[in-house]
């Protein structure tokens, strides 16, 4: 769609939702959610709640219903933790609502040691806290307003907005981003922290679709190549054009049945000017194929 005003035009972000949003949680006020949550782990830790476990404490967990593999894993891993080979197993206790999942949005800065692109919804290992997940997230610009334009790389000394579909986490956790490529040790690709759990927030990929002036007479020209359908030139007539040399104007009415268009200037229009019209998409982050992190 078109938007008058990047800034000010409004976008429901309840508007057309894909189906994963059924499965994500989200916040009346992530503050006071963070602030409860705090306040039920330090009764915890003070011995004051009942239900909560003093530290250092000695704790014996029954699990029920664990498959036969998962619990000939968790063996062999005692086991090799009791031979010095591997690293004890550890349960981590969470807060509360960090067992949810949600949109969670990361800013992140480039590392410096890193030389190659970090491309849009390129796969990534997060490493969050006890949490370690890959991800294909979308970038987005750290910016003021309720709408932000998603960016196709993540830049060098700049800071960038990484959406994904995630456990949630309360900011400001520090995260790390590996890129990890079979048979190579894994790379710090960017670090950053977590910035807000937010399903609401409304990224726009923009779209400009272009035309050629063939016929000018002042401010009014005929414009082809933009559509090639006189119903598309119908539908989109109400958003506002530009040119690459700085005129501004509108589409009249259609011409013939081949997308052909005429279309009126603020201003006389040169032969080798280009015509352009931009256009928005809300884009959303890629459920994640392995949920077995959360």
């Amino acid at each position: 769609r078109g938007l008058k005003s990047f800034r000010a035009s409004p976008w429901d972000p309840k508007e057309s939702l894909p189906q994963e949003y059924a499965r994500v949680f989200a916040f009346e006020n992530l503050k006071r959610a963070h602030k409860r949550a705090k306040e039920a782990v330090a009764r915890a830790s003070s011995g004051t709640d009942p239900c909560a476990v003093e530290p250092g404490a000695l704790v014996v967990l029954h699990l029920a219903n664990v498959p036969a593999a998962a619990a000939a894993a968790v063996v062999s891993r005692v086991q090799s933790c009791l031979a010095g080979c591997a690293p004890p197993l550890v349960a981590v206790g969470l807060m509360q609502h960090e067992a949810k999942m949600s949109v969670v949005h990361y800013a992140l800065r480039k590392s410096s040691t890193y030389g190659e692109q970090v491309a849009n919804k390129e796969e990534l290992l997060f490493v969050t806290g006890v949490r370690s997940f890959t991800a294909r997230p979308i970038l987005s610009g750290d910016t003021g307003g309720d709408k932000f334009k998603m960016e196709r790389f993540l830049h060098t000394g700049s800071i960038c907005v990484a959406s994904v579909y995630a456990p949630i986490s309360y900011p400001p956790q520090p995260v790390l981003a590996f890129k990890v490529v079979p048979g190579q040790v894994a790379r710090l690709a960017a670090s950053g922290s977590v910035r807000s759990c937010d399903p609401d927030r409304v990224v726009l990929k923009k779209i400009v679709l272009t035309g050629y002036p063939v016929r000018v007479h002042k401010r009014r020209a005929t414009v082809r190549f933009m559509f090639h359908n006189p119903d598309d030139i119908r539908w989109f007539r109400p958003i506002e054009l530009y040119t690459k040399y700085g005129r501004r104007g509108r589409i009249t009415e259609p011409l013939g049945t081949h997308g052909a268009m005429k279309c009126l200037f603020d201003q006389p229009l040169q032969q080798r000017d280009a015509v352009c019209m931009a256009l928005y998409k809300r884009v959303y982050p890629k459920w994640p194929a392995d949920l077995t992190f959360a």
